[in-house]
C-alpha cells in the first residue's frame, strides 16, 4: 500500500492578490494632497517674521550665556593666575630655606669635624 498524499498546492500570491480585487484606500489619495488648503503669500511671510522673532530670542539667550561663560573663565584664570604667583612666592621662600639649611648643615659639619680635630689633639 502506498502512503497518502498530504502535500499543499503552491498558491501563487500574485495571482490570490488578483483574485481578492483592487486594494482598499488606506489613506489620502495623490488628488486629496494636491487639492489641499494652502497659505497665502501674506500667510507665509507671517509665518516666516514669527520664526526670525524665534531665532533672534534664541540668539540673544545664547549670546547671554557665552558672556556669563566669557566671566566664569576669566575669574577660574584670575585664580589660576593668583595662585600660581603664591606657589612661585611658596617655592621661593622653599628654596631660601633649603639654602639656610644647607648652610647650616655645612656650618654643623665643620664645627663637628672640628671639635673631633680638637677632641683627637687633645688627648
Amino acid at each position: 500500500m502506498g502512503k497518502r498524499d498530504n502535500r499543499v498546492a503552491y498558491m501563487n500570491p500574485i495571482a490570490m492578490a488578483r483574485a481578492r480585487g483592487p486594494a482598499q484606500n488606506s489613506g489620502p489619495t495623490i488628488q486629496d494632497y494636491l487639492n489641499r488648503p494652502r497659505p497665502t503669500w501674506e500667510e507665509v511671510k507671517e509665518q516666516l517674521e514669527k520664526k526670525k522673532k524665534g531665532s533672534r530670542a534664541l540668539a540673544e539667550f545664547e549670546e547671554k550665556m557665552n558672556e556669563n561663560w566669557k566671566k566664569e573663565l576669566e575669574k577660574h584664570r584670575e585664580k589660576l593666575l593668583g595662585g600660581n604667583e603664591s606657589s612661585s612666592k611658596k617655592k621661593e621662600k622653599k628654596k631660601k630655606e633649603k639654602k639656610k639649611s644647607s648652610r647650616v648643615s655645612k656650618i654643623f659639619s665643620f664645627l663637628s669635624f672640628f671639635a673631633l680635630g680638637l677632641f683627637l689633639f687633645v688627648t
